[in-house]
């Protein structure tokens, strides 16, 4: 609930707003606030973009207005040559330093809060992943502005929609601040390709800010199998298969079989089966395969946040009263020990 002096500020606000109009801002972005301009903040990894970020580009392009990309760390600069060819981007800005290769919030926040100064732009696009979720709060609360999370539409350049309660409902959000930094859904969002575009390239503003945190080791879990954030087909299993032993028997032979990345359920991963990098849903990964086959898993909404935009939805399930089959376009009534090796059987001889 809000105070009542809360509320008689609320008053005050808005009868200022039909007196005066908009809120006067500083002359730093006055110009900017007028003409649209967009930063879409890329990721890189060992040198190497990241193609899910360029979903930031997408979203920029859609609110209109110039877009420019930011890309910072170790031999950055034929990272940023890369990311020029990418339609859509007018410039892209790089800083080359090591100490900002693992984007560390620490040092990289200030970095970023610097060149967007030095730009003036209006709006601030990242992805809603790891490292744009470790980001980009703390961007916004250096320049003291909100932030809006994983935006799903644009509907004006300070009006946007996002999906809250693991989806089931649907948020429309105005904000009036000068800088909108916004995360935005990778599946809401199509990621380009680095190609069709001739944006200009050119070094940003280093403020090399110290880093007081440390990077000391990652263990990742590696895989020829196609990355699950951006897998054409996904291949996911839950609860229902019991054991680990039985997920690594059952899913990896029918994710090679559709060459397909492997997901899990929460349940799954609580449950020791699947490690939490493969996790689907609210608190995992959000997907949209052209395809979606599950087994095993029951339908949980928040399993249903992270996958419910893929194209072709199928599942295997043993009580056909599942919520899954609500959801689902193609749905299996049976035993998952018998129909899945029976699938994968099938899909081989094919």
């Amino acid at each position: 609930m809000f105070s009542a002096a809360r509320h008689t500020a609320l008053r005050q606000a808005r009868t200022c707003l039909r007196t005066s109009g908009p809120p006067a801002i500083t002359s730093q972005y006055a110009t900017a606030y007028r003409l649209l301009s967009t930063l879409a903040v890329l990721e890189q990894r060992e040198s190497k973009l990241n193609m899910s970020s360029l979903a930031a580009v997408t979203a920029g392009m859609k609110l209109g207005g110039s877009v420019t990309g930011f890309v910072a760390g170790s031999n950055i600069k034929a990272v940023a040559e890369e990311a020029a060819k990418v339609e859509g981007l007018e410039k892209v800005i790089y800083v080359e330093n090591g100490a900002y290769d693992k984007g560390l919030p620490e040092n990289y926040a200030p970095l970023l809060v610097e060149n967007i100064k030095k730009g003036g732009f209006t709006h601030v696009f990242a992805g809603h992943s790891a490292f744009g979720k470790n980001l980009m709060p703390r961007v916004a609360a250096m320049l003291d502005t909100q932030q809006i999370s994983d935006i799903t539409g644009i509907e004006s350049e300070d009006t946007f929609v996002r999906p809250i309660y693991a989806g089931n409902a649907i948020l429309t959000v105005q904000i009036a601040d000068p800088i909108k930094i916004i995360t935005v859904r990778g599946t809401a969002f199509a990621s380009g390709e680095a190609q069709g575009g001739s944006a200009s390239v050119e070094e940003g503003v280093d403020p090399k800010v110290e880093c007081p945190t440390e990077w000391v080791s990652e263990d990742l879990a590696k895989s020829d199998r196609p990355d699950l954030a951006t897998a054409s087909k996904v291949v996911s299993g839950g609860r229902g298969l019991k054991s680990k032993e039985e997920f690594d028997r059952l899913m990896p032979p029918l994710a090679d079989a559709l060459g397909a990345a492997i997901g899990a359920s929460r349940a799954a991963v609580d449950s020791g089966f699947a490690d939490n990098s493969l996790q689907v849903g609210q608190t995992g990964k959000n997907v949209a395969p052209q395809l979606y086959l599950c087994a095993g898993i029951s339908g949980a909404i928040q399993h249903l946040a992270g996958m419910k935009d893929s194209k072709v939805i199928a599942c295997i399930n043993k009580d056909g009263d599942a919520p899954i089959f609500q959801v689902a376009d193609v749905g299996l009534v049976g035993d998952l020990f018998e129909r899945v090796p029976e699938l994968t059987e099938k899909l081989k001889a094919q």
